[in-house]
């Protein structure tokens, strides 16, 4: 009579195969954005032979274009005719989103606080960074907060707007009015 097949052995020789495997991995190497060096922006060229001094700087021209385009697109929409009834339910739906991103924004700056003690913790006291290299850290976090609030508040201003007026619009049974309106509100902030 033939043995039958012992599963318990096949288990512990793959948890032991998996071990070995593991303790045989190659080290890996302990480092972090913080540790990158980055080039002299002159000396380095992008895309066929732009310097990376350039390069940033049409990138910064691209985002103050976007900041500027933004306003124009504001500006338009809030000069559309609305009823006055629409008016007034988008401004109080505006100050209940407005509630929110105080509330929201006090939440944040919390975490933030927190976060921030983890940063200077790890950075400036495990890892012995100089203060001003903690500092960049830390104002990079909050410029990065900072930019994602506004953008949600401009966004949320520039749609109370754009729900009225596309509603008076519609009134006139023109389809072209009643679509293009969001869309000069969505080109800026995101669907």
């Amino acid at each position: 009579m033939k043995k039958p097949f012992n599963v318990t052995w096949v288990a512990r020789a793959g948890s032991v195969l998996g071990g070995l495997g593991i303790l045989l991995q190659a080290p890996k190497a302990m480092a972090s954005e913080a540790d990158l060096v980055l080039p002299d922006l002159h000396s380095v060229a992008f895309l066929g032979g732009i310097p990376g001094s350039t390069l940033l700087l049409w990138g910064l021209g691209i985002c103050l274009f976007g900041m500027v385009f933004g306003a124009i697109q504001y500006m338009g929409i809030r000069k559309l005719p609305v009823h006055s009834a629409m008016r007034e339910i988008s401004e109080l739906i505006y100050e209940t989103c407005k509630t929110y991103l105080v509330t929201q924004g006090k939440f944040i700056l919390v975490l933030w606080v927190l976060i921030g003690a983890i940063i200077v913790a790890y950075f400036g006291w495990l890892r012995q960074m100089e203060t001003i290299k903690v500092l960049s850290i830390l104002a990079a976090s909050l410029i990065g907060i900072l930019g994602s609030y506004t953008v949600a508040w401009f966004g949320m201003r520039i749609n109370t707007f754009a729900n009225s007026r596309t509603a008076f619009a519609s009134l006139g049974g023109k389809p072209f009015p009643t679509y293009e309106i969001p869309l000069r509100a969505d080109t800026h902030t995101g669907p």
